[in-house]
């Protein structure tokens, strides 16, 4: 990470549905309501969301440059999108982020990306929405950069970015297959299904909208997450899909200081889950908390021997 650039995400709601904002090609039109930050140098992102009696469960990631590391944490909303609690749900030894919530054979799940474990791992709902548990029969064959999945033709499917080469993990879309949640998870070919920086890695839920399905994919040329891409298929998920490239849906201004970037745009009912970026060049105040970080590392070896 460069000392001379800090990316600081916001999370918002939009008071709008997933085909809804397909349909109008941009957020301006809308009322959002912006969560608030947990403070200097730490961030919200990654939101993904569900509705249970009557509230909507906001699973986020929060990020700390003081640890370099995110957890997963909630933000509890009413109808009012007033935040009536929040708190840490999810904490590994490693980084955590894009904690993709969804509910399948009458459970609640969540599959974060954590590809500095070695592979993705799918959490079962042990007490929603406070308690997760690891899945020890999922099983997948890679370590999948912000997996999303989606059933639908009779089967489950579940675009991903590689980890390796690094330089695919902005810049390849990938597919994957099986006949359950718990099933044999194969590539549905060797190859990715798309190249290039501009629509390639995941940014959000896949949906059915209008008979076609619709991924929102990160746009990545100009900076890291700069807008979201639309892609869109009539096709069944399969090798040979054919994706046609729609809007390209930016930051809203009512979003300034945070239009530097966009690189959320998740289905939660009547509503739409979003994350907006602004960048700070505070060198010295991002230096010395880099410098803290390291010093505390080394300490930490150093007392562990």
């Amino acid at each position: 990470m460069s000392i001379f650039r800090t990316d600081i995400w916001r999370v918002g709601v939009v008071r709008a549905g997933f085909s809804t904002i397909c349909h109008a090609g941009s957020l301006d039109p809308f009322s959002i309501r912006w969560l608030p930050n947990p403070g200097r140098y730490r961030f919200l992102a990654d939101p993904f969301g569900i509705w249970r009696d009557d509230k909507l469960y906001v699973f986020v990631e929060h990020y700390d440059y003081r640890t370099r590391k995110g957890e997963i944490h909630l933000l509890i909303m009413n109808h009012a999108l007033e935040i009536l609690q929040q708190g840490r749900v999810l904490s590994e030894p490693w980084h955590l982020s894009y904690p993709f919530v969804f509910e399948a054979d009458g459970e609640t799940w969540m599959l974060p990306e954590a590809y500095r474990s070695g592979k993705l791992t799918l959490y079962r709902a042990r007490r929603f929405p406070w308690e997760w548990e690891v899945v020890p029969e999922f099983r997948f064959p890679h370590a999948a950069i912000d997996a999303s999945p989606i059933f639908t033709a009779g089967a489950w499917w579940m675009f991903y970015a590689p980890s390796t080469p690094r330089s695919d993990r902005m810049a390849a879309l990938r597919l994957a297959r099986a006949d359950t949640l718990m099933g044999k998870w194969e590539d549905v070919s060797t190859q990715p299904l798309r190249r290039g920086a501009g629509s390639s890695r995941m940014g959000g839920t896949p949906r059915i909208v209008d008979g076609r399905l619709i991924l929102p994919m990160q746009d990545c040329v100009g900076t890291y997450g700069g807008a979201i891409r639309l892609l869109a298929t009539t096709t069944s998920p399969d090798r040979s899909m054919i994706f046609q490239e729609g809007c390209r849906i930016a930051a809203p201004q009512s979003a300034h200081p945070f239009t530097a970037g966009l690189h959320t745009l998740s289905a939660a009912g009547d509503v739409t889950l979003i994350d907006a970026k602004r960048i700070l060049r505070s060198v010295p105040t991002r230096a010395g908390i880099d410098l803290r970080h390291h010093v505390g590392q080394w300490w930490e070896q150093r007392t562990a021997r």
